[in-house]
């Protein structure tokens, strides 16, 4: 088994920053910025899972379906996030090559197209409320309402967007795949976007869904399969904050699974934001996991190193 193990998980600012229009050469820019980071966390002698949102991909895929749809067949939303895992894959892939080889590692990489297994009677299936893809006028989110059977909500001065449920990851199908790559050296990118949610049917079978898995649950799922004593989650600030975007803002360097679970409470950290970091980062700790550490991308390995960042721990 490789030495100690962390899981990064990589925030949608790490391959496409606000105002950007999404080329190639920008997303391969902001990888490439990434990848270096993520090497100097292998040279520290860190053993690597990556993961990573798509958020902007695969909304940009489903306008693409949108636009097309008169000449092309659209596809569904679980195929949809298998081809922005598969895009970002390669662009990790590529990046993080070309940063171990200037780092002097020799070390494999390698993309798992992941499947998350979700729980087909999870409660979010009843109550969507993740918005995905393109904005709508009124008259057309009744359409695709009366057509596809969507749950379309109002954005308010924007118009309207499809909301699809967000069930919470109970396995990874390719969860031995990963694994043994792991464990034979090879840093491995899995699970983007949340994984492609499957559920199980009673023969034995899987079936795609239309819903998201929140991708912080998932790195934390991914980081209890490997043994990850650390899970690093980059996003694009600094540290937590309590009272953020208010007065009397507070920047936490440490803080216990108590205090997070009494912030969390209080309301401090909501479920658009980061609400969703903060739960999973308690059941990875509750699991066993060591440490949690929320900070910037560009001070990664610091934050690993105890300099930066916000470090959750019993």
């Amino acid at each position: 088994m490789p030495g100690k193990a962390v899981v990064i998980a990589l925030g949608g600012n790490a391959i496409l920053q606000h105002r950007e229009t999404g080329t190639a050469e920008e997303q391969f820019a902001n990888v490439r910025r990434a990848s270096r980071r993520i090497a100097e966390i292998a040279s520290d002698g860190y053993a690597v899972v990556i993961t990573h949102g798509n958020g902007p991909q695969v909304g940009d895929i489903l306008l693409k379906n949108e636009i097309a749809k008169e000449s092309l067949p659209p596809m569904p939303l679980d195929v949809c996030g298998a081809e922005s895992q598969g895009m970002i894959g390669y662009l990790l892939q590529q990046s993080m090559h070309e940063a171990l080889v200037a780092a002097g590692l020799d070390c494999p990489v390698a993309t798992v197209l992941t499947q998350t297994l979700v729980d087909g009677d999870d409660p979010a299936f009843e109550n969507p409320e993740k918005p995905i893809g393109p904005l709508y006028t009124a008259m057309q989110a009744k359409r695709l309402q009366e057509e596809k059977g969507w749950r379309v909500v109002q954005v308010p001065g924007q118009g309207c967007r499809r909301v699809v449920p967000s069930p919470r990851p109970v396995a990874f199908v390719e969860g031995q795949a990963i694994l043994r790559l792991f464990i034979a050296g090879v840093i491995v990118i899995a699970a983007g976007g949340g994984g492609v949610p499957v559920v199980a049917e009673s023969e034995g079978t899987l079936r795609g869904v239309e819903a998201v898995v929140d991708k912080d649950y998932t790195a934390a799922l991914l980081a209890r399969l490997i043994g990850a004593g650390d899970l690093l989650i980059l996003t694009d600030v600094e540290h937590i904050a309590l009272n953020y975007g208010r007065p009397g803002r507070q920047d936490i360097s440490e803080m216990t699974v108590a205090e997070a679970r009494e912030h969390l409470a209080a309301g401090q950290f909501p479920p658009g934001s980061m609400g969703p970091k903060i739960e999973a980062s308690i059941g990875f700790l509750e699991a066993g996991g060591e440490r949690v550490i929320i900070a910037s991308l560009e001070r990664a390995a610091d934050a690993l190193a105890g300099r930066a960042g916000t470090r959750i721990r019993w």
